[in-house]
């Protein structure tokens, strides 16, 4: 796995985590009987993003070093989930360098 592709990896699973967080533990301005001016009933009290934010962070890394150890360690690789046969068994595919003729 290069560096790049860890990267791109672990900002997918940060912000599908934040996704997931953002709802929980959200209190309304319709619910708490309190609404500012201007805004919808349903916009939040207070979202406590910097909390949330934290949680976010702590999660997907532990989610991301799950991810990066089992497919650096090779429990499951591309072939595993090739549901359609698409690819080239292992034995046929030529040495890197080769052309295969």
């Amino acid at each position: 796995m290069t560096i790049t592709a860890a990267i791109v990896m672990y900002a997918m699973i940060w912000f599908l985590v934040l996704f997931i967080v953002l709802p929980m533990r959200v209190q309304s301005q319709g619910e708490a009987g309190h609404v500012v001016p201007g805004t919808p009933s349903s916009a939040p009290v207070d979202p406590g993003l910097r909390r949330k934010v934290r949680v976010v962070t702590v999660a997907a890394t532990v989610i991301w070093a799950i991810v990066v150890l089992i497919i650096v360690s090779g429990v499951i690789s591309v072939r595993d989930i090739d549901f359609f046969n698409r690819m080239s068994p292992p034995s046929v595919v030529p040495p890197a360098g080769e052309t295969g003729g």
